[in-house]
């Protein structure tokens, strides 16, 4: 996936609404009217809404006589996984390495006012034994 195209995916899912279209969309095709109805918004507000999201590559508008309908493309969706997945291993090791600073930090454990970290006997014990 492209940067340009990772921009627009990522800008035209940053509202809200956009998301909530692209997830009833998930469940299947949809009119506009569909679409439009949990929004208290107007229909060119959802029309731009769409538009936006066409032009992002994640639906695609048909028409069917009087009626709009949008469709999800599966394919947007799984480039933008794939894109995503290919971050984890970075974020993996920077988690592993926050992990071990803050695990080298941590004062050791106690129980009752005693240390629960082991302890390593001094030379002098280890003569005695």
């Amino acid at each position: 996936m492209t940067t340009d195209r990772v921009d627009a995916v990522l800008s035209a899912l940053a509202d809200p609404i956009r998301r909530r279209i692209v997830e009833r969309l998930g469940k299947g095709e949809a009119t506009v009217t569909d679409l439009s109805e949990p929004f208290d918004v107007s229909a060119p507000a959802i029309s731009r809404h769409l538009g936006v999201l066409e032009r992002a590559g994640l639906i695609t508008r048909e028409r069917h006589g009087t009626w709009r309908t949008c469709r999800l493309r599966p394919e947007a969706v799984t480039e933008l996984a794939g894109w995503l997945g290919g971050l984890q291993p970075v974020w993996d090791r920077r988690f592993d390495s926050l992990e071990a600073l803050l695990a080298s930090q941590r004062p050791p454990a106690t129980v009752g006012g005693a240390s629960t970290a082991p302890t390593v006997p001094s030379d002098d014990q280890q003569e005695q034994s």
